[in-house]
């Protein structure tokens, strides 16, 4: 068992890489990143590729971090520092009711992992979100083996399809006293 520093946390909208990603790091004492708090500025204001290519950059080349999210962009080179790329995929409707779920629990307020002032609401923009998460599944599904592929056998690899499959990995991390990271177990 080598000990883990650098996780990324990979799925699409609705997914649970948030609540995973949060959990873990309070575990581990590793800093998370959240790509939605990187991507949004106050009311949905999307920073460009560029800010955020630099943002992410300057994250994943520190030696501790838990970075959860897309931004395909510079997710190769995410990968070749990372130890350990968590996969979280559940069935689609799990993913479109979690999205309709947070949208409901967090109703007027800005939802951990989520850009400062971008506020979630639950009405209209909940069903374009739920869509979004049922139509956009299988691109998620696609960068993630592409990274997985192009890694190869040198990242380790958690595929999560459930809740349960979630509560059980975390089991298996073991933190190391009095340092960043944590040793999986198998």
């Amino acid at each position: 068992m080598s000990l883990v520093t650098r996780v990324m946390v990979l799925g699409g909208s609705g997914t649970g890489k948030s609540w995973l990603a949060m959990r873990l790091a309070a575990l581990a004492g590793l800093p998370a990143y959240h790509m939605d708090q990187l991507s949004w500025m106050p009311g949905f204001v999307h920073r460009s590729t560029g800010e955020l290519d630099a943002l992410t950059r300057e994250i994943h080349a520190q030696e501790h971090w838990i970075i959860e999210g897309g931004h395909y962009e510079t997710m190769h080179e995410r990968a070749a520092r990372a130890h350990l790329l968590i996969w979280v995929d559940p069935s689609r409707p799990v993913q479109v009711a979690r999205v309709a779920w947070r949208s409901l629990r967090y109703h007027n307020r800005t939802r951990p992992g989520m850009g400062e002032g971008c506020r979630e609401t639950f009405g209209w923009h909940t069903l374009d979100a739920m869509a979004y998460a049922r139509t956009s599944r299988q691109f998620h599904r696609d960068r993630a083996t592409e990274v997985i592929a192009a890694a190869g056998p040198r990242l380790a690899l958690a595929h999560i399809r459930s809740g349960w499959q979630a509560r059980r990995f975390l089991r298996r991390c073991a933190p190391v006293p009095r340092t960043r990271g944590f040793l999986l177990r198998p």
